[in-house]
């Protein structure tokens, strides 16, 4: 795991020395991404510079530094994650001819790039990166990120500079770089409380989406990335063409592509543990991989002393069933406020997912004894583990019975319950008509639309269905809305829901929120689950395997209860939830109200200081109705706080 960054300028007279200097400049930026090791390559001719920090996994040696040239001369790489199939590409290209000096797989990637293009050597990857590789002799800068989008990839422009980086910060040290705030990413951030690509908070930089790669060169401005690999397509593919294999094969099928996914994942030359909380999830995956182990795997949890949130002890109890070398660490909630505040630093653009504050420890634990954790993300966004997607299911399975128009006729009678709510009984009695009430209703709403627009999701996902109430110059986010549109290619809601989660909430919460928390504390977290192969195979699958009576993630707990006891985990989902409401009104209000002085809001013209206001004085009364809203206002004003003090 590493950090990129690089430019390239305007001036091809640019002297040596002083590219040299800015490439350093923004690589030191992400040194804790990469402590272990850093390097520049510069061509003053062509105004190139690439930068790079290295987390060292593979080939610890000197012959893994980068930015690497190609054997051939031709190509000069700077790379961030994992190429897991590197060593049957590795053999391939030795039967072709090609040498290497060292054992990491920057070197094959590059010889693959050789041997076949980047692009077409790009589809044989399987990995995850984000990476920018300097072709010499075409003079073309390439970009491309991982299929799935777990490794971070920004790109723009400073004037007539090309400029990218693995996280935002690299990018502010750019000589002249302007840090104007993009209105519509503010208004995705509200409505989402994270920034979905391919925006960023930065008006002219953008996130390259996942499965996408950009070829730049000198003078072809307006180049738009094109997709390598494309999730749609698999779920267009997918459609009408569901598995009609028996269920016992099917529970085969995935066992065999999870275990070749975790095994892969498993290699490093560097200490290897694995996140367990307890689930389905973590604890399918823990089991694999002690399946494939002949020594106890580490594995790291962390506990809270109030039992309403702590997982603790499902965790311990599924590490001794599995026989795994079980750490956990008891978290107090001061420790918890006290993170708090470091948010907006590690995010670096406005991030609100609250559970970011545990997983940063659990990241810390387990730093402290090993430099790659395998984690179990993504087998909600694939499966259906999410309570809409139980819920949406459930309307596929209704819908079939109602004659034609009552579905329309009940989401118009569940709008108006919405509205009077909202203007008479949310008045009149205010604790019973809470964020729960609303929420179940409002999305009740949107699950029986027949055709919801933007999307199913847009209404489902979102925290805020009016974020333009907190906008002092609300504008609506216009490239998000085109790919939204993806979402019509699959038929029922369930799966409508299952790709619009996987194509923005996977990437740009669960995915951000895994990445930076680890990188925080220099781990490489990998997460065997998001193999392109595992994703192909669940969209073959059809939705009665993956939400059945209720429950998500069927077929997932089909294979768990073959490795772990069924009573040791069949139990309600989950998660990392932290009580924001009671943390404002108690240790964290002082921090709050600092954030929030008015004089601050009105200043910065992005806020209606009233509105703000109010959503406050009623977390303050007791209601935790605006606990979420205000939980992103807060790391919101805490992250323009934080930049200014940087400027």
């Amino acid at each position: 795991m590493c950090g990129i960054a690089g430019f390239i300028h305007s001036d091809r007279a640019t002297a040596r020395g002083e590219l040299e200097i800015v490439a350093r400049r923004m690589a030191d930026q992400l040194r804790h991404r990469g402590p272990d090791d850093a390097g520049v390559w510069v061509d003053a001719h062509q105004g190139v510079a690439l930068s790079h920090r290295r987390l060292a996994i593979i080939d610890l040696s000197p012959e893994g530094h980068q930015p690497m040239l190609s054997a051939d001369g031709r190509f000069v790489v700077v790379f961030n994650g994992e190429i897991y199939n590197f060593q049957p590409l590795r053999e391939r290209l030795v039967a072709l001819g090609h040498s290497f000096r060292g054992t990491s797989d920057t070197e094959v990637m590059l010889a693959a790039f050789s041997e076949w293009g980047v692009e077409s050597a790009l589809a044989q990857f399987n990995g995850m990166f984000a990476f920018a590789v300097w072709d010499q002799r075409e003079e073309t800068l390439w970009l491309a990120r991982d299929r799935m989008g777990e490794k971070p990839l920004y790109y723009g422009f400073v004037d007539r500079h090309f400029i990218f980086a693995s996280e935002l910060k690299a990018l502010r040290v750019f000589p002249d770089f302007k840090a104007d705030i993009d209105p519509e990413a503010v208004h995705l951030f509200f409505r989402f409380n994270y920034i979905c690509a391919p925006y960023s908070i930065y008006r002219g930089i953008h996130k390259l989406l996942p499965g996408s790669v950009l070829r730049w060169r000198r003078g072809e401005s307006g180049k738009e990335p094109r997709r390598y690999w494309s999730l749609a397509e698999v779920a267009a593919k997918a459609r009408g063409k569901s598995s009609t294999l028996p269920l016992d094969a099917v529970v085969r099928g995935l066992d065999d592509l999870l275990t070749d996914a975790v095994k892969i994942r498993m290699v490093a030359d560097v200490p290897l543990g694995a996140f367990l909380s307890g689930g389905v999830d973590s604890s399918l995956l823990v089991a694999l991989m002690q399946r494939q182990n002949s020594v106890p795997v580490r594995t790291f949890s962390i506990g809270f002393h109030d039992e309403r949130l702590n997982e603790a002890p499902h965790a311990l109890r599924v590490a001794n069933a599995l026989g795994t070398d079980h750490t956990e660490l008891y978290v107090t909630e001061e420790e918890l406020l006290d993170a708090a505040p470091k948010m907006p630093l590690i995010y670096d653009e406005p991030f609100a997912d609250a559970s970011q504050i545990p997983t940063y420890f659990l990241s810390k634990l387990a730093r402290n004894h090993v430099t790659v954790s395998l984690s179990g993300d993504g087998p909600d966004e694939l499966f259906g583990g999410y309570a809409r997607h139980v819920g949406a299911r459930r309307f596929d399975i209704a819908l079939r019975k109602w004659p034609n128009g009552f579905a329309s006729s009940c989401g118009r009678w569940a709008n108006r319950a919405l509205r009077a709510g909202k203007n008479s009984i949310g008045r009149a009695f205010p604790s019973w008509w809470n964020r729960v009430h609303e929420e179940r209703i409002r999305k009740l709403g949107w699950l029986l639309a027949k055709e919801p627009s933007p999307s199913l999701w847009w209404g489902m996902a979102s925290l805020t269905e009016t974020p333009e109430s907190l906008l002092a110059c609300p504008q609506t986010p216009t490239r998000l809305l085109g790919l939204l549109e993806q979402e019509r290619i699959a038929q029922d809601k369930l799966s409508r829901l299952l790709l619009s989660d996987a194509l923005f909430y996977l990437p740009d919460d669960i995915l951000v929120k895994l990445d930076r928390a680890s990188m925080a504390v220099s781990l490489e977290a990998r997460a065997p689950f998001l193999d392109h192969r595992v994703v192909e195979f669940a969209w073959q699958l059809p939705p009665d395997l993956k939400v059945r009576a209720n429950q998500g993630k069927w077929l997932l707990r089909q294979l768990l209860h073959r490795y772990v006891p069924r009573e040791l985990v069949d139990r309600p989902k989950a998660g990392f939830t932290v009580p924001i409401g009671r943390w404002m009104r108690g240790r964290l209000r002082e921090w709050v109200e600092e954030s929030l002085i008015e004089s601050g809001l009105r200043q910065d013209g992005l806020l209606r200081a009233e509105t703000i206001r109010r959503i406050w004085q009623g977390v303050l009364n007791g209601n935790d109705n605006g606990a979420w809203q205000m939980w992103g206002i807060l790391m919101f004003q805490s992250w323009v706080k934080a930049q200014s003090s940087r400027d």
